[in-house]
């Protein structure tokens, strides 16, 4: 079913409801330094959340799998059980991207992506057009369709899953469509499959989280290269269609490594971060840049990345090397009571996550969520930064380190692995390898360390354990395991 100028009168629905708060499987450091809350939920209602866009005076709208609007008035607030939500619009197709803009919500679903306006002020959407709906749809229960907000040119993006997360059975699955202000929907990047999310890191560079699978030995989060190919080449049967983007790739070799095919298929960009499965939870979801300016914590500039299955906030630091894309991932936040679907961070430092299990287990206990995180102003010992040298690795911290353990090779360790690059699905972790950390040099101010190490090798992931470094009060590192990606290790 389509939309197109559809007048709408619905009934408002305010209501107010109260939720327990229960920690499952809280790491107990967390509250220390974050803040998380239940955000009561709509009685009666199934609110399996798919997107979230933030709304002028504080109003955060949400939309649900199952087709519906709501807005809620409260979610700033200090007492969460004085919230109230108001139903906008109901009807349409699994919505899984929002943003509001000059006085409309717009929204990505499965079909279509669509601007939806109230013309009235009475808090229901009276109107619905239908931007553009320009890629195929059929009854599959995979073929979800990602929606990013505009970026700095006023495009927005969408990632189309593939029929069953495996096959291209109807038009552009598998693709990324560029649609522009002015609704041109343009296939722009091949070689996707089952997406979980799509976003912007600080610099404007858009990426989109990809799930563990055929031809993705484990999930990661992947740039979105206009012209290129991101690796699953089983929608590349479209490439006929779109003469824009040139000859079609040639296919991978089955059962090889990306670093190896990076020299026969010049279009393939490597996954700038691998998250090791079940080490990193197992299916990434929502990208959300902290642009707060130090509103929620320590780690400005850097991404998070929800996680479905383990209903987790991991933290991404990114740079370019050789022109390509990288670098590394921590553990974050915890404890969230069903599987992160959508995240939204405002500007003053309230990060908002909606959550649901349907068709996918996740811990926490609750079929759906709606929560809040906030930073308490403690700031946690971590390392802050990895950044890939030619002879090692640059690590910033959050505080001064104890410089004798962090100048000691022995408080490190290092282990590195690639992933089998197959049609089958998944990978075990293979040709591993063990990089010698030679020696650890500390900059005057405490605040980094110089690794210089022997045995990095390119296309591997390096997972980091700085087990024995304390910082110059004494305390632990929060999490002291960092794994960063190597697709390029720099020249000089």
């Amino acid at each position: 079913m389509k939309f197109l100028r559809t007048t709408l009168s619905l009934l408002a629905l305010s209501t107010y409801a109260a939720v327990a708060q229960t920690d499952v499987g809280v790491d107990p450091l967390m509250a220390e330094y974050y803040d998380r809350q239940e955000i009561p939920l709509p009685k009666g209602e199934v609110m399996e959340i798919g997107s979230i866009a933030l709304m002028p005076e504080q109003r955060v709208a949400v939309s649900t799998r199952r087709g519906d609007i709501w807005i809620c008035d409260g979610a700033y607030g200090d007492d969460l059980s004085q919230v109230s939500w108001t139903l906008y619009y109901r009807g349409l197709h699994e919505p899984l991207g929002m943003f509001w803009q000059a006085g409309s919500l717009f929204v990505s679903d499965r079909e279509q992506f669509c601007k939806l306006t109230d013309k009235n002020g009475d808090d229901r959407a009276d109107v619905v057009e239908t931007i553009t709906d320009d890629w195929g749809l059929n009854g599959n229960y995979h073929e979800y369709a990602f929606g990013s907000t505009p970026d700095k040119d006023g495009n927005v993006w969408v990632v189309l899953c593939l029929t069953g997360s495996s096959k291209a059975e109807t038009q552009w699955r598998g693709w990324c469509m560029k649609i522009t202000p002015e609704g041109d929907a343009i296939p722009t990047v091949s070689g996707i499959r089952s997406p979980g999310g799509i976003g912007y890191d600080a610099e404007g560079h858009i990426y989109y989280t990809d799930n563990q699978g055929l031809w993705n030995g484990t999930s990661c989060l992947k740039p979105l290269v206009p012209g290129k190919f991101t690796g699953n080449p089983s929608g590349n049967k479209f490439y006929k269609d779109a003469p824009h983007m040139g000859e079609r790739p040639l296919r991978p070799n089955d059962k090889s490594r990306i670093v190896t095919e990076r020299e026969r298929i010049p279009e393939l960009v490597p996954p700038a971060v691998h998250l090791p499965h079940s080490k990193l939870g197992q299916s990434p979801t929502a990208i959300a840049p902290d642009l707060t300016g130090g509103k929620f914590g320590p780690f400005q500039n850097q991404v998070l990345v929800g996680e479905q299955t383990h209903s987790e906030v991991q933290r991404v630091y990114f740079e370019s090397v050789n022109g390509v894309r990288q670098g590394a991932v921590w553990k974050l936040l915890s404890g969230f009571r069903c599987g992160i679907i959508p995240m939204r961070l405002s500007q003053d430092g309230s990060l908002f996550v909606g959550g649901s299990n349907r068709g996918w287990a996740s811990k926490g206990g609750k079929p759906f969520t709606f929560e809040r995180v906030r930073w308490t102003g403690e700031t946690p010992f971590e390392m802050k930064t990895m950044e890939a040298r030619k002879e090692g690795f640059h690590l910033s911290f959050t505080e001064p380190v104890d410089k004798k353990l962090a100048a000691d090779p022995a408080n490190y360790s290092m282990e590195a692995w690639c992933y089998i690059y197959q049609a089958g699905y998944g990978s075990p972790e293979v040709d591993q390898v063990t990089p010698v950390i030679e020696s650890a040099k500390v900059a005057k101010d405490g605040l980094s360390v110089e690794l210089t190490i022997t045995g990095l090798t390119k296309g591997h992931v390096h997972h980091l354990d700085a087990h024995g470094v304390k910082s110059k009060s004494g305390k632990a590192l929060w999490h002291k395991d960092a794994y960063y990606t190597l697709n390029e290790i720099p020249a000089e």
